[in-house]
Protein backbone atom coordinates (compact mmCIF):
# COMPACT_ATOMS: atom_id res chain seq x y z
CA UNK A 1 0.00 0.00 0.00
CA UNK A 2 1.31 3.44 -0.94
CA UNK A 3 2.24 5.90 1.80
CA UNK A 4 2.21 9.69 1.87
CA UNK A 5 2.51 11.57 -0.43
CA UNK A 6 1.63 8.97 -3.09
CA UNK A 7 -1.61 7.96 -1.37
CA UNK A 8 -2.91 11.49 -0.91
CA UNK A 9 -5.98 12.21 -3.03
CA UNK A 10 -5.32 15.92 -3.66
CA UNK A 11 -1.74 15.20 -4.68
CA UNK A 12 -2.88 12.39 -6.98
CA UNK A 13 -5.46 14.65 -8.64
CA UNK A 14 -3.04 17.53 -9.24
CA UNK A 15 -0.21 15.23 -10.37
CA UNK A 16 -2.54 13.76 -13.00
CA UNK A 17 -3.52 17.30 -14.05
CA UNK A 18 0.14 18.24 -14.52
CA UNK A 19 0.69 15.20 -16.72
CA UNK A 20 -2.51 15.77 -18.67
CA UNK A 21 -1.99 19.54 -19.04
CA UNK A 22 -5.35 20.55 -17.61
CA UNK A 23 -6.44 22.32 -14.42
CA UNK A 24 -8.77 21.11 -11.68
CA UNK A 25 -11.49 23.21 -10.13
CA UNK A 26 -11.55 23.57 -6.36
CA UNK A 27 -15.16 24.49 -5.66
CA UNK A 28 -16.06 26.34 -2.48
CA UNK A 29 -19.15 24.71 -0.97
CA UNK A 30 -21.20 26.17 1.86
CA UNK A 31 -23.96 23.57 2.13
CA UNK A 32 -25.01 20.15 0.91
CA UNK A 33 -26.39 21.62 -2.33
CA UNK A 34 -22.88 22.64 -3.35
CA UNK A 35 -21.39 19.29 -2.38
CA UNK A 36 -24.01 17.34 -4.33
CA UNK A 37 -23.64 19.67 -7.33
CA UNK A 38 -19.87 19.16 -7.51
CA UNK A 39 -20.15 15.38 -7.27
CA UNK A 40 -22.90 15.17 -9.89
CA UNK A 41 -21.08 17.52 -12.27
CA UNK A 42 -17.81 15.62 -11.87
CA UNK A 43 -19.46 12.26 -12.50
CA UNK A 44 -21.38 13.62 -15.48
CA UNK A 45 -18.23 15.08 -17.04
CA UNK A 46 -15.93 12.26 -15.88
CA UNK A 47 -13.79 14.95 -14.33
CA UNK A 48 -11.66 15.06 -11.19
CA UNK A 49 -12.63 17.75 -8.70
CA UNK A 50 -11.82 19.24 -5.32
CA UNK A 51 -14.51 20.24 -2.86
CA UNK A 52 -13.40 23.16 -0.70
CA UNK A 53 -14.83 24.04 2.69
CA UNK A 54 -14.10 27.09 4.80
CA UNK A 55 -13.41 27.03 8.55
CA UNK A 56 -16.82 28.72 8.86
CA UNK A 57 -18.43 25.54 7.54
CA UNK A 58 -16.65 23.40 10.11
CA UNK A 59 -17.80 25.70 12.92
CA UNK A 60 -21.34 26.24 11.68
CA UNK A 61 -22.22 22.73 10.48
CA UNK A 62 -19.85 20.78 12.67
CA UNK A 63 -17.30 18.00 12.21
CA UNK A 64 -20.00 15.48 11.29
CA UNK A 65 -20.80 17.53 8.18
CA UNK A 66 -17.14 17.37 7.17
CA UNK A 67 -17.20 13.59 7.56
CA UNK A 68 -20.34 13.42 5.41
CA UNK A 69 -18.65 15.53 2.69
CA UNK A 70 -15.52 13.37 2.71
CA UNK A 71 -17.50 10.13 2.58
CA UNK A 72 -19.67 11.44 -0.27
CA UNK A 73 -16.66 12.72 -2.21
CA UNK A 74 -14.60 9.57 -1.75
CA UNK A 75 -17.57 7.39 -2.73
CA UNK A 76 -17.93 9.10 -6.10
CA UNK A 77 -17.08 7.25 -9.29
CA UNK A 78 -14.41 9.85 -10.14
CA UNK A 79 -11.54 11.22 -8.01
CA UNK A 80 -12.78 13.99 -5.71
CA UNK A 81 -10.71 15.39 -2.84
CA UNK A 82 -11.87 17.51 0.09
CA UNK A 83 -9.81 20.56 1.01
CA UNK A 84 -10.05 23.13 3.82
CA UNK A 85 -9.46 26.63 2.46
CA UNK A 86 -7.91 29.61 4.29
CA UNK A 87 -7.23 28.06 7.66
CA UNK A 88 -6.03 31.07 9.64
CA UNK A 89 -6.76 30.68 13.35
CA UNK A 90 -4.64 28.19 15.35
CA UNK A 91 -7.79 26.52 16.71
CA UNK A 92 -9.06 26.04 13.14
CA UNK A 93 -5.81 24.34 12.18
CA UNK A 94 -5.94 22.12 15.26
CA UNK A 95 -9.51 21.09 14.47
CA UNK A 96 -8.73 20.48 10.79
CA UNK A 97 -5.89 18.13 11.64
CA UNK A 98 -8.32 15.93 13.55
CA UNK A 99 -10.70 15.62 10.59
CA UNK A 100 -10.36 13.49 7.42
CA UNK A 101 -9.43 16.30 5.03
CA UNK A 102 -7.23 15.34 2.09
CA UNK A 103 -5.54 18.73 2.21
CA UNK A 104 -5.69 22.07 3.99
CA UNK A 105 -4.53 25.57 3.17
CA UNK A 106 -2.53 27.33 5.85
CA UNK A 107 -3.13 31.05 5.58
CA UNK A 108 -0.30 32.73 7.46
CA UNK A 109 0.23 35.21 4.63
CA UNK A 110 -0.54 38.21 6.83
CA UNK A 111 2.39 37.37 9.11
CA UNK A 112 5.96 38.51 8.63
CA UNK A 113 7.79 36.22 6.14
CA UNK A 114 9.95 34.54 8.77
CA UNK A 115 6.94 33.78 10.96
CA UNK A 116 4.99 32.52 7.95
CA UNK A 117 7.80 30.06 7.23
CA UNK A 118 8.03 28.90 10.84
CA UNK A 119 4.30 28.40 11.23
CA UNK A 120 3.91 26.63 7.90
CA UNK A 121 6.83 24.28 8.52
CA UNK A 122 5.47 23.28 11.90
CA UNK A 123 1.99 22.53 10.55
CA UNK A 124 3.29 20.75 7.44
CA UNK A 125 5.20 18.26 9.59
CA UNK A 126 2.11 17.43 11.66
CA UNK A 127 -0.29 17.36 8.70
CA UNK A 128 1.90 15.23 6.45
CA UNK A 129 2.36 12.71 9.26
CA UNK A 130 -1.44 12.38 9.28
CA UNK A 131 -1.58 11.99 5.49
CA UNK A 132 -2.87 15.53 4.88
CA UNK A 133 -1.26 17.66 2.15
CA UNK A 134 -0.69 21.37 2.70
CA UNK A 135 -1.15 24.46 0.55
CA UNK A 136 0.27 27.81 1.61
CA UNK A 137 0.01 31.36 0.35
CA UNK A 138 2.87 33.79 -0.21
CA UNK A 139 1.58 37.34 -0.06
CA UNK A 140 -2.08 38.27 0.10
CA UNK A 141 -3.73 41.09 -1.79
CA UNK A 142 -7.06 42.28 -0.45
CA UNK A 143 -9.39 44.27 -2.66
CA UNK A 144 -10.31 47.60 -1.10
CA UNK A 145 -12.58 50.34 -2.37
CA UNK A 146 -13.53 49.72 -6.01
CA UNK A 147 -11.41 46.57 -5.87
CA UNK A 148 -8.14 48.47 -5.66
CA UNK A 149 -5.44 46.83 -3.54
CA UNK A 150 -5.07 48.15 0.00
CA UNK A 151 -1.35 47.37 0.16
CA UNK A 152 1.80 48.19 -1.75
CA UNK A 153 1.65 45.72 -4.65
CA UNK A 154 5.40 45.57 -5.17
CA UNK A 155 6.04 44.75 -1.53
CA UNK A 156 3.68 41.79 -1.38
CA UNK A 157 4.05 40.10 -4.77
CA UNK A 158 5.63 36.64 -4.67
CA UNK A 159 9.27 36.71 -5.76
CA UNK A 160 10.51 33.57 -7.57
CA UNK A 161 13.68 33.10 -5.52
CA UNK A 162 11.79 33.52 -2.27
CA UNK A 163 9.10 31.11 -3.46
CA UNK A 164 11.73 28.44 -4.06
CA UNK A 165 13.26 29.01 -0.64
CA UNK A 166 9.81 29.00 1.00
CA UNK A 167 8.88 25.64 -0.49
CA UNK A 168 12.22 24.15 0.48
CA UNK A 169 12.07 25.48 4.03
CA UNK A 170 8.43 24.63 4.76
CA UNK A 171 7.89 21.47 2.72
CA UNK A 172 4.45 22.61 1.50
CA UNK A 173 2.98 20.55 -1.32
CA UNK A 174 1.17 23.38 -3.17
CA UNK A 175 1.74 27.13 -3.39
CA UNK A 176 -0.68 30.00 -3.96
CA UNK A 177 1.41 32.88 -5.33
CA UNK A 178 0.51 36.57 -5.30
CA UNK A 179 1.00 38.01 -8.79
CA UNK A 180 -1.66 40.72 -8.74
CA UNK A 181 -4.61 38.42 -8.06
CA UNK A 182 -6.98 39.99 -5.56
CA UNK A 183 -9.18 38.42 -2.89
CA UNK A 184 -12.47 40.20 -3.48
CA UNK A 185 -13.50 42.49 -6.29
CA UNK A 186 -11.08 43.78 -8.90
CA UNK A 187 -10.89 47.41 -9.93
CA UNK A 188 -12.30 48.93 -13.13
CA UNK A 189 -9.58 47.33 -15.26
CA UNK A 190 -10.42 43.87 -13.98
CA UNK A 191 -7.89 41.06 -13.51
CA UNK A 192 -6.24 41.92 -16.84
CA UNK A 193 -5.05 45.24 -15.40
CA UNK A 194 -3.87 43.71 -12.14
CA UNK A 195 -2.31 40.36 -13.00
CA UNK A 196 1.38 40.07 -13.83
CA UNK A 197 1.58 36.87 -15.82
CA UNK A 198 5.34 37.14 -16.53
CA UNK A 199 5.91 37.07 -12.77
CA UNK A 200 3.67 34.03 -12.46
CA UNK A 201 5.74 32.29 -15.13
CA UNK A 202 8.95 33.15 -13.28
CA UNK A 203 7.52 31.60 -10.11
CA UNK A 204 6.52 28.48 -12.04
CA UNK A 205 9.99 28.17 -13.53
CA UNK A 206 11.58 28.54 -10.08
CA UNK A 207 9.50 25.65 -8.67
CA UNK A 208 8.33 23.67 -11.73
CA UNK A 209 7.41 20.55 -9.75
CA UNK A 210 5.15 22.39 -7.31
CA UNK A 211 1.47 22.75 -8.29
CA UNK A 212 0.43 26.40 -8.22
CA UNK A 213 -2.98 27.49 -6.97
CA UNK A 214 -5.06 30.39 -8.26
CA UNK A 215 -6.94 32.46 -5.71
CA UNK A 216 -8.87 35.65 -6.43
CA UNK A 217 -10.98 34.39 -9.34
CA UNK A 218 -14.14 36.50 -9.11
CA UNK A 219 -14.60 38.33 -12.41
CA UNK A 220 -11.94 36.34 -14.27
CA UNK A 221 -12.86 35.59 -17.88
CA UNK A 222 -12.91 32.09 -19.35
CA UNK A 223 -10.03 33.01 -21.63
CA UNK A 224 -7.88 34.26 -18.77
CA UNK A 225 -8.61 31.10 -16.79
CA UNK A 226 -7.45 29.05 -19.78
CA UNK A 227 -4.32 31.19 -20.08
CA UNK A 228 -3.26 30.45 -16.49
CA UNK A 229 -2.93 26.77 -17.33
CA UNK A 230 0.20 27.69 -19.33
CA UNK A 231 1.77 29.19 -16.20
CA UNK A 232 1.77 26.20 -13.87
CA UNK A 233 -1.67 26.78 -12.37
CA UNK A 234 -3.18 23.36 -11.66
CA UNK A 235 -5.73 24.13 -8.92
CA UNK A 236 -8.20 26.91 -9.65
CA UNK A 237 -10.40 28.04 -6.79
CA UNK A 238 -13.97 28.60 -7.93
CA UNK A 239 -16.63 30.28 -5.86
CA UNK A 240 -19.09 32.77 -7.35
CA UNK A 241 -17.97 31.85 -10.86
CA UNK A 242 -20.04 28.67 -10.55
CA UNK A 243 -22.37 29.65 -7.70
CA UNK A 244 -24.06 32.85 -8.88
CA UNK A 245 -26.70 31.20 -11.10
CA UNK A 246 -27.67 28.91 -8.22
CA UNK A 247 -27.81 31.81 -5.75
CA UNK A 248 -29.97 33.88 -8.10
CA UNK A 249 -32.37 30.96 -8.60
CA UNK A 250 -32.75 30.39 -4.86
CA UNK A 251 -33.23 34.10 -4.18
CA UNK A 252 -35.96 34.36 -6.80
CA UNK A 253 -37.80 31.18 -5.84
CA UNK A 254 -37.45 30.75 -2.09
CA UNK A 255 -40.97 30.80 -0.67
CA UNK A 256 -42.51 30.17 -4.07
CA UNK A 257 -41.47 26.55 -4.58
CA UNK A 258 -41.62 23.62 -2.22
CA UNK A 259 -38.26 23.15 -0.53
CA UNK A 260 -37.73 19.78 -2.20
CA UNK A 261 -38.32 21.33 -5.64
CA UNK A 262 -36.18 24.34 -4.78
CA UNK A 263 -33.26 22.15 -3.78
CA UNK A 264 -33.62 19.75 -6.72
CA UNK A 265 -33.70 22.49 -9.32
CA UNK A 266 -31.08 24.51 -7.47
CA UNK A 267 -28.61 21.62 -7.53
CA UNK A 268 -29.31 21.04 -11.23
CA UNK A 269 -28.49 24.69 -12.01
CA UNK A 270 -25.41 24.62 -9.78
CA UNK A 271 -24.15 21.41 -11.42
CA UNK A 272 -24.61 22.83 -14.92
CA UNK A 273 -22.45 25.84 -14.03
CA UNK A 274 -19.73 23.51 -12.77
CA UNK A 275 -20.00 21.24 -15.80
CA UNK A 276 -19.50 24.23 -18.07
CA UNK A 277 -16.15 25.18 -16.53
CA UNK A 278 -15.01 21.55 -16.41
CA UNK A 279 -15.65 21.18 -20.13
CA UNK A 280 -14.98 24.64 -21.57
CA UNK A 281 -12.50 26.28 -19.21
CA UNK A 282 -10.41 23.85 -17.16
CA UNK A 283 -10.09 21.02 -19.64
CA UNK A 284 -10.64 18.52 -16.83
CA UNK A 285 -13.70 16.81 -18.37
CA UNK A 286 -12.99 13.32 -19.66
CA UNK A 287 -9.91 12.90 -17.49
CA UNK A 288 -11.37 10.60 -14.84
Amino acid sequence: MDSFPNNNRTIQILSAAAQGKYAVGAYNCYNDDGVIAVIRAAESCRSPAIIQLFPWTVKFQGPHFVKFVVEAAHSASVPIAVHLDHCIEPDDVKTALCLPFDSIMIDASTLEPEENVRKCREIVQIANAKGIAVEAEMGRIEGGEDGLPTVDMEAILTQPDLAKAFVQETGVQFLAPAFGNIHGNYGPGGPEASWRLPLLMDVHRAIPQVPLVLHGTHGVSDELFRETRKYGILKINMNRTVRDDYTDFVAQNAGKLELTTLKTRGVEIYAKSIERVMRDVLGSAGNA
